[in-house]
């Protein structure tokens, strides 16, 4: 390993959700993935042992919370409460994607906050910190008493289509539902692109476009590309809209069938995702790109442990991690 990252007070172990990328961020890191074995009983129940000791060692677990979710954060349960008996220094829990963070408040009466839930649930296991990717809101930090830092994956986004010459005022950057403007505006300013918005209602799949789209290439942006429906939608109404071409990104790919069907007969170009979350290769549409979140990930990895400044990471300019 040519970057091999020589602090032997730092180790880094990976669960089950997403071992390529866990890898990967390893990789970036400096540093092999440590020793641990996940088992499974036959009644479902989740057994693990670490093979190597980690007693006053500064430790990281990578575990990303795509399908199955709930086995995905009962692995990462147990393996902080293996390591907080096994004496760890600290227990930083790096999630690429942080399920449940959609149910972020009470949108009905008698509806449960489950990102908070989950949290409170990390926090009580004995996570010592948090690094996660594009939290769906980024509030959900303040659910949390331990220190959580959420990266950005508008500048690894920008910086794909920028080398596609997909910038300037000959783009639009559309947000396909108006709660997701803030991001939208983020990318928009990155490629100095006008910003439009698609206020759609997803059960009639029916909407209207704010902004002016007609002659010009769009790119629509979301956190989550779950069943596709919201760009499929967001993207038949910029073409009648008079959009030139649509592009679209996103965070998390969960893709949940009917995804590739959906977003295969979309009047999409290219979709690019990052590779957050890991979805068997059917699940994954024709028109599907993947970019890597690995290199900002073991980057701000290092910056933790390094006790150095995350800020950097935040901007485009910085392209040690792209």
């Amino acid at each position: 390993m040519s970057n091999t990252y020589h602090d032997e007070t730092v180790k880094i172990f990976s669960l089950n959700g997403n071992l390529p990328l866990a890898e990967k961020i390893a990789s970036a890191f400096g540093k092999k993935l440590g020793k641990s074995v996940v088992k499974t009983f036959a009644d479902g129940e989740i057994s693990i042992n670490i093979e190597e000791s980690v007693r006053g060692i500064h430790t990281y677990i990578i575990q990303a919370t795509n399908a199955p979710v709930n086995n995905s954060y009962m692995e990462l349960l147990i393996m902080i409460d293996a390591m907080k008996r096994a004496s760890a220094k600290t227990i930083n829990v790096v999630l690429p994607y942080y399920a449940y963070s959609r149910q972020d408040r009470t949108a009905r009466p008698h509806e449960p906050i489950s990102a908070k839930l989950i949290a409170n649930m990390l926090v009580e296991a004995g996570a010592t910190r948090v690094l996660t990717l594009d939290l769906h809101t980024v509030q959900v930090q303040g659910f949390f008493d331990i220190p959580v830092d959420n990266l950005f994956t508008m500048p690894l986004f920008a910086h794909y289509y920028k080398e596609k010459g997909l910038q300037g005022d000959d783009c639009v950057v559309v947000s396909p539902k108006n709660s997701g403007v803030q991001r939208t505006r983020s990318l928009a300013e990155y490629l100095n692109s006008t910003l439009a918005i698609v206020d759609q209602d997803e059960s009639l799949e029916e909407g209207y476009v704010i902004g002016e789209v007609a002659g010009k290439t769009c790119i629509l942006v979301d956190d989550m590309l779950n069943t596709g429906k919201t760009f499929a939608t967001a993207a038949r109404l910029l073409m009648e809209a008079g959009a030139k071409e649509v592009y679209a990104c996103a965070s998390h790919a969960l893709l949940s069938p009917p995804a590739k069907e959906v977003l295969e007969a979309a009047q999409i170009v290219d979709i690019c995702v990052t590779d957050s979350c890991l979805t068997d290769e059917d699940r994954q549409p024709s028109n599907l790109t993947y970019i890597s979140c690995s290199s900002l990930m073991g980057e701000a990895m290092k910056r933790i442990h390094e006790n150095t400044p995350m800020s950097p990471l935040f901007h485009l300019e910085e392209k040690s991690y792209l």
